[in-house]
């Protein structure tokens, strides 16, 4: 093999090895991608079926029920123009309370309810996550075009 002929040997299969590389780190983060959606999308069908994703909210006063002497909860995510009921095995966070902001990741199911794998609230009374903001602050704008 001539010495040229090497070089272009190793420039291919480096080029070979990088981009199997970048393809390996891109299939990982797409199968870690989580995205975030509302309960107006949710109700809308804008969210994927079956698939994981974030919904957030407020949790709506008086839907916190508890299943006996078990962890699951069931709930319901409002951002005042739609609601979601939503249920969650496990314990849940200690600033959890109706009628403050929270944010579920877990799957919707054909049924319509989303069951949460993890529920986040808020941690501290100023703050809400910026995703659940924008969405309430959507849902009140088309609550106020509809009314008017």
């Amino acid at each position: 093999m001539k010495p040229r002929h090497k070089k272009m040997a190793i420039i291919a299969f480096s080029l070979a090895a990088l981009t199997g590389a970048a393809m390996l780190v891109l299939n990982v983060f797409q199968s870690n991608l989580v995205f975030f959606f509302s309960p107006t999308q949710v109700v809308a069908k804008e969210a994927p079926i079956g698939k994981s994703f974030r919904i957030g909210g407020l949790v709506e006063e008086g839907s916190v029920k508890r299943q006996g002497n078990s962890t699951t909860v069931n709930f319901a995510i409002t951002d005042t123009a739609e609601t979601i009921k939503v249920v969650y095995t496990g314990i849940l966070p200690d600033l959890f309370k109706e009628g403050k902001g929270v944010v579920a990741q877990g799957k919707v199911a054909s049924d319509g309810i989303f069951y949460a794998d993890e529920v986040l609230a808020k941690h501290d009374e100023n703050y809400m996550p910026p995703e659940a903001a924008v969405a309430l602050e959507q849902a009140a704008k088309a609550q106020k075009s509809i009314q008017n």
